[in-house]
């Protein structure tokens, strides 16, 4: 298959999913391939984020890539806007960098970033996109995937960044546990050396992760002994906060 032929049959297929959720079977119906090259192609588009399974179903739909591409990220720059004054009071409080980013297909990406008062910091990481098992907020996101979502992205081995990486699926498994029962999710060297962060998801109206607000410093000094549940704390609490506003709180 022709690249040309490859991107076209893709948008065949997104074309196919416009009014609404649907199965293998009609998609391949609708666009006049065979079952199972539908099937290969929705598996790439779903990697990438551009379709999904509605949740507990084998039905597909646009993913939330297309959306954010079709409308140029208006609703990321609403987002920034209302996270940002917070993030400047998680700065302060914690006195290290904190960050605002959105799940982007497998990725993380960061959307905003205030630094931090000390001198010794931290590089922006603004505009980045990095894979979601290698950073707290990508496993904040993680932990709250369906179980077929989540088992998807385990299909494909994962990238180790440092020697501390989470590469082993048993592993990150584990600690996904974790997060869901702490609600917050700390990283410590896993995707940069000398780096440790932590993270807390933002939930949207209809109650799931759209966002998450993250801390991060260099691990000489962050966190400081003992520091951690406080820290963890006031990042949840900055998350909330967040999402009240999100959700049309004052």
């Amino acid at each position: 298959m022709s690249r040309v032929q490859s991107i076209e049959r893709a948008f065949s297929v997104l074309g196919a999913l416009a009014d609404g959720p649907i199965g293998v079977t009609e998609v391949a119906a609708r666009v006049g391939l065979p079952k199972s090259t539908a099937a290969r192609m929705l598996g790439s588009l779903e990697r990438e984020g551009a379709v999904e399974q509605v949740p507990g179903e084998t039905r597909y739909r646009l993913g939330p890539r297309i959306a954010t591409l079709a409308s140029g990220r208006p609703e990321t720059r609403g987002l920034v806007a209302i996270a940002h004054p917070a993030l400047v009071e998680l700065a302060a409080e914690t006195g290290e960098a904190t960050g605002l980013s959105v799940p982007d297909g497998r990725t993380v990406h960061y959307i905003d970033q205030v630094d931090s008062p000390n001198p010794v910091q931290v590089r922006d990481w603004t505009g980045s996109r990095i894979p979601m098992h290698a950073v707290s907020s990508g496993q904040v996101f993680l932990a709250y995937f369906s179980p077929s979502a989540l088992a998807r992205f385990l299909a494909t081995p994962l990238e180790a960044f440092t020697p501390g990486t989470l590469t082993d699926a048993a592993t990150l498994l584990e600690r996904l546990r974790d997060v869901r029962r702490d609600g917050h999710a700390w990283v410590r060297e896993e995707f940069a050396e000398g780096i440790a962060s932590v993270a807390a998801g933002i939930a949207g109206a209809d109650g799931e992760l759209i966002a998450a607000v993250h801390v991060h410093g260099p691990i000489y000094r962050f966190p400081a002994a003992g520091s951690e549940r406080v820290i963890a704390g006031a990042v949840t609490a900055a998350a909330a906060r967040i999402g009240t506003r999100l959700r049309g709180g004052l």
